[in-house]
C-alpha cells in the first residue's frame, strides 16, 4: 500500500519551485532582512465614552464643520463682491463664479494622487491647508479699498481663489477617508454613522456661515463701504481653526503610510492589460477569466485585484452626474424661482441636518426590522427617485407662477402704459399709418391706464403718431419703439400746456427678491435721494426720470432728499418683495415736496410654502444618495486607493454642474419644460443604475487588504531574491 500511494506521487522536477527548501535557505539572507526587534502590543487608541467611536473623529469632525463654514460663508458674498466691489457685470461674475466651484470639484484628483502616493492623507491635509489659509488671506487683501486699484484686487482675488479651489479641493477627499481609516476593521456600523456626522458637519457649517457673512458685509462698513474683508477675513480665521484644531489630534490619528505613486500604477497597469490583450488575440492562447488578468505577466497579483474593484465602482459612478446635475440646482434655478414668490428661504441645510439623524435613528431601523435589505445601492436609487419627484414638483410650481406673471410682449409686440402726470384729465390716441385708431384712452390727473395695451408692429422697430387732447388743446407727437419691450408713455405739465416722453421699462429689473424703484422729478431742481448706506441716485430737473434702483424690501417712511438749497424727507412707504415702484415727485401743496407712488410690476404674490414640498423630497434624496455614497466610495475603495475613490466620487459632482452649464445654454426650452427634462434624464438613469447596481457584487471588509500587509512585498522581493541565487547556493 506505502509502494502504491508513492507511486501516485508525481516524479519530481528538478527545476520545480521548492517551498520547503525556501524556508530552510531563508536564514542564508540576513544581509538583506535584517532582523526585527519584538514589536510591543499596540495601545488602542482613546474611545469616545466608552464607546467604539476613535476620540480623534472628534477633530476631524470639527475640522471639517470649521472648513465648510469657511468655503461656504466665503461663497455666500462671493458674487456681490464681483458686482459691487470689482464692478463686473452678471455674466462675467456668474461665469467667474461657476468657473470657480467647478475648479474646486476637480482639484480632488490632484489631492489624492498626492495622499495615496506621496505624502499620505495626515500630511497632505495640513500642506493643503496651509494653502487653504493663505488663499483666504490673498482674498481678505484683494477686498481692501486702500491697498492698490482695480487690477490689483483683480489679481489679488484670482491668486486668492485659484489657492482656496487647491486647498479645498486637495483636502476633500483625504478628510473624509482619513476619518474612515480610524476605525477598526470590525466597527461597520460605527464608521457608517461617522459619515452620517460628517456630512452633517458640513451642512451645519453651510447653514451657519450662509448668514452670518452676508450680515458681516452688510452691517459693518470699512473705509465708507461694505465690509467685504471682514466677510472674507472671517471664513479665513475660521480655516485657521480648523488646522489647529486637526493638528491637535495629530497623537490620536491611525496614519496610513503612502503606497507610491498609485495613480500611476494603475494607469499603467490597465494600459499594460490592454495592450497585452490586443498582442495575444489570437485563439490558440487560452482566455482569462476577467481582461485585467492580462497585466498578470508584470504586476503582482495585489495591484491587479486592487484596480479590478477600482474599476468597478467607477462604472458604477458613470452614471450618477445626473443626480448632481439636479441637485446643484437649488443654487441656481430653484434660487431664481424663488426671486419670483413672496420672499426666500434657505431650506436644504436646515433639511439636511433634521433627516441625517431621523433617518439614521427612525427610518432605517425600521426598514430593517421590517426584514428588508436596505443596501447602500439601493439607497443611492431611491435617492435618485426622491430627486425626480421634487423636479416634478419644481416644474408645476413653475407653471404655477408663470400663470400668475404678468405677460411678455412677442416678436413685433410692445406693452404701452400711460402715466399722466398733468393737473388735469388727456385723452390719449396711437394712430396707425392710416390715421386709424389702435388705442384710446382717457387718463386721469395723476393716474396711469388699467391695464397696459399691446400694440402690433410692423417690423422689429416702428414708429408712433400719439395724439393728446388736454382741454381744447390738441398735441400730436411721435415716439420710436421696439419689439419685445415695456413702454411707459409720461406726460407732463408744460405751463399751460402738456408735453410727452416715451421711457423703456428695464426687464428683470427686480433680482434675488429685492425691489426696484425709480422718480420722476417734477421740480425745477435736480433732486438727490438717498436709499440707505450704498444706495443713491439722482434725478434731473423737470421730469426727469432716473433709472432703477434695486433696494432691500422693507419700510422706508423718511428717505433724505437733497437738491441745492433744500433738504427734505419723503415717505416712501412699504417696498414689498419683487416689486417695481415707480414715484413721482411733487410740489403741488403748502406742506413742501410729496411722493405720489405707483407700481411698475405688482410684488410676487406666490407663498414660498409652495417650493417646501420640493425642499422635502431633495432632501431627503440627498441624504439618501450623497451620505450613503461616501460610505460606499470608502468602504468599496482597495486600501491604497480610498483617497482616490473619494476624488472620484467628488468629481461626478463637477461632471454634474457641467451638464447643467449644456443644458441651459443649448436646450433652448422654456425653465417648466427644462425641469421636466431633467426629472426624465435622471428616471432613465436611475433604471441604469438599477441595472447596473442588481449585477454588481458589493466587497466585503475582510477581503480588502488592510494597511499592515503593507509590509508583504519587501518580504516578497527577498524571496524572489533568494529563488535567483538558489543555484550558487
Amino acid at each position: 500500500m506505502l509502494e502504491e500511494r508513492e507511486s501516485k506521487k508525481p516524479a519530481m522536477n528538478p527545476f520545480q519551485k521548492n517551498e520547503s527548501k525556501e524556508t530552510f535557505f531563508s536564514p542564508v539572507s540576513t544581509e538583506e532582512v535584517p532582523p526585527q526587534p519584538p514589536r510591543l502590543p499596540k495601545k488602542p487608541p482613546p474611545k469616545i465614552c466608552g464607546s467604539n467611536y476613535p476620540l480623534s473623529i472628534a477633530f476631524i469632525v470639527v475640522n471639517e464643520f470649521c472648513e465648510r463654514f469657511s468655503y461656504y460663508g466665503m461663497k455666500a458674498v462671493l458674487t456681490l463682491y464681483f458686482l459691487y466691489f470689482l464692478h463686473w457685470n452678471e455674466d462675467t461674475s456668474t461665469s467667474v463664479y461657476h468657473a470657480f466651484s467647478s475648479l474646486c470639484y476637480f482639484t480632488p484628483i490632484l489631492g489624492a494622487a498626492i495622499a495615496d502616493s506621496w505624502l499620505g492623507k495626515f500630511k497632505t491635509i495640513i500642506s493643503l491647508s496651509l494653502v487653504y489659509v493663505l488663499g483666504h488671506v490673498i482674498k481678505s487683501l484683494g477686498a481692501l479699498p486702500i491697498l492698490g486699484g482695480h487690477t490689483v484686487h483683480t489679481v489679488l482675488s484670482l491668486i486668492g481663489l485659484s489657492l482656496i479651489a487647491l486647498g479645498t479641493g486637495g483636502i476633500k477627499p483625504c478628510v473624509a477617508a482619513f476619518g474612515g481609516d480610524q476605525f477598526e476593521k470590525n466597527h461597520e456600523e460605527e464608521r457608517t454613522r461617522y459619515f452620517s456626522v460628517f456630512y452633517l458637519s458640513i451642512n451645519a457649517g453651510s447653514l451657519i456661515s450662509t448668514f452670518i457673512t452676508p450680515m458681516l458685509r452688510g452691517d459693518v462698513q470699512c473705509f465708507g463701504e461694505d465690509c467685504y474683508a471682514l466677510a472674507f477675513g472671517v471664513p479665513g480665521l475660521l480655516m485657521v481653526i480648523a488646522l489647529v484644531v486637526f493638528a491637535m489630534g495629530s497623537k490620536m490619528y491611525k496614519k496610513t503610510p503612502p503606497e507610491g505613486n498609485v495613480v500611476t500604477q494603475v494607469v499603467k497597469c490597465i494600459w499594460f492589460a490592454i495592450s497585452n490583450r490586443f498582442k495575444n488575440h489570437s485563439g490558440e492562447i487560452p482566455k482569462r477569466q476577467h481582461w485585467l488578468d492580462w497585466a498578470a505577466e508584470k504586476y503582482p497579483k495585489q495591484l491587479i485585484t486592487d484596480v479590478k474593484a477600482l474599476t468597478r465602482v467607477l462604472l458604477l459612478y458613470i452614471p450618477l452626474p445626473m443626480f448632481w446635475a439636479l441637485l446643484e440646482q437649488q443654487g441656481s434655478r430653484w434660487t431664481l424661482q424663488a426671486t419670483r414668490m413672496n420672499r426666500n428661504l434657505v431650506l436644504n441645510p436646515l433639511l439636511v441636518l433634521i433627516f441625517i439623524p431621523l433617518f439614521d435613528l427612525v427610518i432605517y431601523p425600521l426598514v430593517s426590522k421590517c426584514g428588508i435589505n436596505f443596501s447602500s445601492l439601493r439607497k443611492m436609487a431611491v435617492g435618485m427617485i426622491l430627486a425626480c419627484l421634487a423636479f416634478a414638483v419644481v416644474a408645476v410650481v413653475e407653471i404655477k407662477i408663470n400663470e400668475m406673471a404678468p405677460p411678455q410682449p412677442g416678436p413685433r409686440e410692445i406693452f404701452l402704459q400711460v402715466l399722466n402726470l398733468a393737473d388735469d384729465e388727456v385723452n390719449v390716441a396711437v394712430l396707425g399709418d392710416e390715421n386709424n385708431f389702435l388705442l384710446t384712452e382717457s387718463v386721469k390727473s395723476f393716474q396711469k391706464m388699467s391695464h397696459p395695451s399691446k400694440l402690433h408692429l410692423k417690423a422689429e422697430s416702428q414708429n408712433f403718431q400719439f395724439h393728446l387732447k388736454y382741454h381744447n388743446l390738441s398735441v400730436y407727437t411721435e415716439h420710436s419703439v421696439e419689439e419685445k419691450q415695456w413702454y411707459s408713455l409720461v406726460i407732463g405739465q408744460d405751463g399751460k400746456s402738456i408735453s410727452s416722453m416715451m421711457v423703456k421699462d428695464a426687464e428683470n429689473i427686480t433680482t434675488n427678491g429685492m425691489t426696484a424703484v425709480r422718480f420722476v422729478n417734477t421740480l425745477h431742481k435736480e433732486v438727490n435721494i438717498n436709499l440707505g448706506a450704498d444706495s443713491s441716485l439722482s434725478v434731473g430737473e423737470d421730469y426727469g426720470v432716473s433709472a432703477y434702483k434695486t433696494v432691500q424690501t422693507g419700510e422706508y417712511p423718511e428717505v433724505h432728499c437733497r437738491t441745492e438749497d433744500d433738504d427734505f424727507l419723503l415717505n416712501l412707504g412699504l417696498l414689498d418683495f419683487g416689486a417695481a415702484y415707480l414715484f413721482v415727485i411733487t410740489n403741488n401743496t403748502n406742506q413742501g415736496p410729496q411722493v405720489w407712488k405707483t407700481e411698475d410690476i405688482p410684488a410676487n404674490k406666490i407663498s414660498i410654502a409652495w417650493q417646501l414640498p420640493q425642499y422635502i423630497l431633495v432632501s431627503a434624496g440627498e441624504v439618501m444618495f450623497s451620505v450613503t455614497g461616501l460610505e460606499f466610495s470608502y468602504s468599496q475603495a482597495p486600501s491604497s486607493m480610498k483617497s482616490v475613490l473619494q476624488a472620484a466620487w467628488l468629481l461626478t459632482i463637477g461632471v454634474g454642474n457641467v451638464i447643467v452649464l449644456a443644458v441651459a445654454q443649448f436646450s433652448g426650452l422654456v425653465q417648466w419644460a427644462e425641469f421636466i427634462l431633467f426629472s426624465c434624464l435622471l428616471l432613465l438613469v436611475f433604471l441604469i443604475f438599477s441595472i447596473m447596481g442588481y449585477y454588481y457584487v458589493p466587497v466585503k471588509s475582510e477581503d480588502i487588504k488592510e494597511p499592515e500587509d503593507k509590509q508583504m512585498p519587501h518580504i516578497q522581493e527577498d524571496m524572489t531574491n533568494l529563488e535567483t541565487n538558489n543555484t550558487k547556493l
